[in-house]
């Protein structure tokens, strides 16, 4: 882009730019300082970037924030600082949301214990492990005869990804999977989709900006009112557990946090709490969701408009995997395009491309600047995913980035779509688990092109911003592989 362009970008974001010379004080450097960018637009912030380095400081209204630009200053500062930017940022929407409990946007010891007592729970049901392979096959089955159904003829992907996706973390969560027609399951997920688009919208924005305007802002309102809904639906599932509860059969996350809260009962001040249960499962819930099943809409999506490489993919199913059989994660190893082409797919999509707001729990010392203690830290993932020290054509999908010359695959290190440190992200073994077996296994049964009268250039790549990046509305046809 040309610097009109830029500027262009920049001076149509939230409100303008303004910058604010960096001066010395004392033995550091002041932050540079930047108001009002539309910071989840990799053409600005990489501008911004290129005038002031890779960390300075952004003004949304009266909230401040320090970005941190390029793989290498993100790695350095939550990897080799990791105490330092360790803890998450106070957001007032997620705060009104989740009251600070839960794993997502909880703190200090609270966080410590969700998390420590999460990761082991979810190893114990499966996560990683064959149990959970089978049941993502299994999910895959359904899904399977869904796509058959519309026999070839155009259909949107969005509902009955999440629904499949979903019902792998249910399983785990709750030992069972819904029904893809089921009317409370269709609105707990309509629900959630619709939340995580509010989330990023100008007018929760504002609310973070401002919370004591919040009465006038109906997004928000909307988003807690959704929560509230959510956890109705969770609430009647917790009631149903506990009434069938059987220590000696635990089914899932719920039953085991239920059988930890027995064993807490007599101490007064457990973080085993109902607020805890509540909101682990929703943030587990979502999380395990929504992600994976938008990575999954990108990559149909972009199978459709690169037909080439959707070949590329079959043709090396074919000489790895039996006739008539289906991909298992024991074949990863033998389909390094198929693999370089999934994680093409993460780094091209960039979902969550401002990551998730950190926060500074004590004064921190960091590459010359002096960061005071309870500054919220944005960690720009989208910077890494598309750093030009680390990917030769970052603007481009291109799964070489993920092959070497011999066409074996390569993980980059500069991949994070994740997070890296103290705060990445919990299921990242169950989602590439899921992304695996999920577009290998669609790709073994379907080809996939655009509707009749769709020319793969008229497919819009362009991302509609929410919480997370997705596709644009599209329809997919789904042709039973000859």
């Amino acid at each position: 882009l040309g610097t009109s362009a830029v500027l262009k970008e920049l001076l149509s974001s939230f409100v303008f730019v303004v910058f604010v010379a960096s001066a010395r004080s004392g033995a550091h450097t002041r932050l540079p300082q930047v108001s009002g960018i539309k910071i989840n637009s990799l053409p600005a912030t990489a501008f911004l970037s290129k005038l002031y380095g890779n960390v300075f400081t952004v003004h949304f209204g009266p909230r401040k924030a320090v970005v941190l630009a390029g793989y290498e200053t993100i790695k350095d500062a939550l990897l080799n600082h990791a105490e330092e930017f360790g803890e998450r940022a106070e957001i007032p929407i997620f705060r009104k949301m989740t009251r600070g409990n839960g794993i997502a946007f909880s703190h200090g010891e609270l966080w410590k214990t969700m998390r420590r007592f999460t990761l082991s729970t979810l190893r114990d049901f499966g996560m990683g492990r064959r149990t959970i392979e089978v049941r993502i096959l299994e999910e895959l089955n359904s899904l399977i005869k869904y796509f058959e159904s519309y026999q070839g003829k155009p259909f949107d992907t969005k509902m009955i990804l999440n629904n499949a996706v979903s019902n792998v973390i249910c399983s785990i969560l709750f030992g069972e999977r819904f029904e893809y027609d089921d009317p409370a399951f269709l609105t707990l997920l309509k629900l959630l989709n619709e939340n995580t688009k509010l989330l990023g919208s100008p007018m929760v924005l504002l609310y973070n900006f401002y919370p004591s305007l919040g009465f006038l802002c109906g997004a928000s309102k909307t988003v807690l009112r959704n929560i509230s809904e959510l956890s109705a639906f969770l609430q009647k599932l917790f009631k149903e557990h506990k009434e069938e509860f059987n220590e000696n059969n635990l089914t899932g996350f719920v039953d085991a946090f239920m059988m930890k809260q027995q064993q807490e009962s007599k101490k007064p001040h457990s973080m085993f709490h109902n607020e805890s249960l509540l909101f682990s499962t929703l943030d587990l819930f979502a999380a395990g969701t929504e992600t994976t099943s938008t990575t999954m809409r990108w990559g149909l999506l972009l199978m459709m408009k690169y037909p080439e490489i959707q070949r590329k993919i079959q043709e090396e199913m074919n000489q790895v995997i039996e006739p008539g059989e289906m991909p298992t994660l024991e074949d990863r190893k033998k389909m390094p395009y198929t693999e370089a082409v999934i994680h093409e797919i993460q780094r091209f999509a960039n979902i969550v491309p401002m990551g998730v707001s950190r926060s500074t729990p004590t004064d921190v010392n960091f590459q010359g600047y002096v960061i005071p203690k309870g500054t919220e830290i944005i960690p720009l993932l989208t910077s890494a995913l598309n750093d030009e020290l680390h990917w030769k054509t970052p603007h481009q999908f291109n799964p070489s980035h993920f092959l070497d010359a011999d066409g074996n695959f390569v993980r980059r290190e500069a991949f994070i779509p994740f997070s890296i440190g103290r705060r990445a992200c919990v299921g990242e073994g169950l989602a590439r688990m899921e992304l695996f077996l999920f577009f290998a296994g669609l790709l073994r049964k379907f080809v996939f092109q655009p509707p009749p009268g769709v020319n793969k250039a008229e497919l819009d790549l362009t991302a509609d911003v929410g919480f997370t990046l997705n596709p644009m509305p599209h329809l997919v046809c789904a042709v039973p592989c000859k």
